[in-house]
């Protein structure tokens, strides 16, 4: 073997721009992370001024990601086609016009409009900047720790967002927390241009409109069936209709895929064990992670009472841990094997969200004992996703890097969204079996056990000691929902790393460069 000339050769290749290619890379997912955090601490301002539905409520949320998955598979291959720059700058423009948009909405489904439009903005922007990533760093390390970088600037997004997010909405109101988008994308679009360099996968034949409509079809009613079946339970016939309809477009995407020769997405990427387990990892995780994060907001604001600048600050924990556990997991990989690390992270993440559960059942629930277990979340966050990252990425061919970081990011933010359809929906349920006989009138039963928002607001209403009285036990219901709804969410990244310990080689080194 001689290592050293080949490193030498394959730095001799090294981009010369590459690390200001990261730092405007970095900007772009800042401007994402904080887009979800952002609207977490704006959500309950919003609901107090447009009085969105429960169901309305939902869309708001989930929307920005069922659309950004719905599409990703399709901008990763337009990207091929088209330039990876040429995209990311489309999609930052998409960005700040549904920005502008949500700014001036004055009702629910203006919002969830623009939510929907952010959405399709973010499809063109993610993969682009994972394959342009892929495209600059070529040697292995440089590449992880850019990775690492990504996964960093993702924590510090959501930890920049709700403190910036609660100062704009407690001076300005929800709408800035919408605005903010603006003038970023307006930076990323300038020196984008200036400094990107212009990568592509040029593949011949016509373009699949019949994949197209294949994929979006197939994942928008995926992602809708299971988010009605958590809402209207496993009798609602709206939901298994989805869900039919979802199996049926993607068995004929996956199908169609594998017959041509040159396809939207390389579905046999999946054969590769290392990608199909890192993979697996991410979503498993993201359901999960997902819904805590959007529980323990509510929780925050209607259960403990802070402002949305308190609340964001109360969030710090998982964040900072993620970007710490981010940047040092690149030391990790070198010299630990793979399936160690992954499994530990996903353990930690499973600790994270056991604790709050624990610490309600000892009668110690409060923000400390939170903030611990959001400590521990973020970290095996930042581990986990890190070197699955890395793992997916290095398990793909160059040729088809866009397919690769499209099918990653589906997984972050399709899991995502499901945790807060799905978990959210159970927690949802157990708030509603912990009402006690609040002695209200029909209409304002009907609003208590609509949601936890709901009651807050008739709380608020209603005010004096009899409006206090009704906040303090619907905090209660909440919290009794909540912390069993955390319990079964950490089975999902303990499945996940029982999995990776059984079928990730041993010998995976996704840090070191094949020669």
């Amino acid at each position: 073997m001689h290592p050293a000339p080949a490193r030498q050769d394959t730095r001799a290749q090294l981009d010369p721009r590459r690390w200001a290619v990261l730092a405007i890379l970095s900007g772009s997912l800042l401007l994402i992370a904080m887009d979800t955090t952002i609207l977490n601490v704006a959500f309950p301002s919003l609901v107090a001024d447009l009085q969105p539905s429960s169901v309305q409520q939902l869309w708001i949320i989930d929307v920005y990601a069922l659309a950004l998955s719905g599409v990703l598979v399709t901008a990763g291959a337009l990207g091929d086609r088209w330039g990876r720059k040429r995209m990311l700058l489309i999609g930052f423009g998409v960005f700040a016009l549904a920005s502008l948009i949500a700014v001036f909405a004055t009702a629910p489904w203006q919002v969830i409009a623009a939510r929907a439009l952010l959405g399709v903005g973010g499809a063109a922007i993610m993969p682009s900047t994972l394959s342009i990533l892929r495209h600059v760093f070529t040697d292995a390390r440089e590449r992880a720790l850019a990775y690492a970088v990504w996964a960093a600037v993702f924590g510090g997004g959501m930890a920049l967002g709700p403190v910036v997010g609660g100062l704009l909405v407690e001076k300005n109101g929800w709408q800035s927390a919408f605005l903010l988008n603006v003038p970023v994308a307006l930076a990323v679009i300038a020196f984008g241009l200036w400094l990107l360099p212009e990568s592509r996968q040029p593949r011949e034949g016509r373009w699949d409109w019949w994949g197209v409509g294949q994929s979006v079809v197939g994942m928008l009613a995926l992602a809708g069936g299971i988010k009605q079946l958590g809402k209207g339970g496993p009798a609602d016939p709206v939901a298994w209709t989805l869900l039919a309809l979802a199996a049926v477009a993607l068995t004929v995407f996956v199908r169609r895929q594998l017959r041509l020769a040159q396809p939207l997405l390389r579905v046999r990427l999946f054969a590769s064990r290392s990608f199909s387990i890192a993979a697996a990892a991410i979503f498993l995780g993201m359901i999960a992670l997902g819904s805590a994060l959007f529980l323990i907001t509510q929780w925050f604001q209607y259960g403990e009472g802070y402002t949305p600048l308190e609340a964001g600050i109360r969030l710090l924990p998982a964040p900072l841990g993620l970007v710490v556990t981010s940047l040092v997991t690149p030391t990790l990989m070198h010299r630990l094997p793979i399936r160690h690390i992954l499994g530990g992270g996903l353990l930690m993440m499973t600790a994270g969200l056991a604790l709050p559960w624990i610490f309600q059942q000892t009668g110690t629930l409060g923000y400390p004992s939170v903030a611990f277990a959001l400590a521990v979340l973020g970290c095996g966050v930042g581990i986990a996703t890190t070197v699955a990252s890395v793992t997916l990425m290095a398990s793909a061919p160059a040729r088809d890097v866009s397919g690769a970081a499209a099918i990653e990011e589906t997984c972050y933010e399709l899991g995502a969204a499901m945790g807060v359809a799905i978990l959210g929906s159970v927690a949802s349920a157990l708030y509603r079996a912990h009402l006690p006989e609040l002695g209200l009138d029909g209409a304002q039963t009907a609003a208590v056990r609509d949601s936890v928002g709901e009651a807050a607001h008739l709380a608020g209403q209603t005010g004096g000691p009899a409006g206090a009285a009704l906040l303090e036990k619907v905090s209660e219901a909440f919290t009794a929902g909540m912390t069993p709804t955390f319990l079964l969410a950490a089975v999902l990244p303990l499945a996940a790393a029982a999995l990776t310990w059984a079928k990730i080689p041993k010998d995976l080194r996704p840090t070191e460069n094949a020669h």
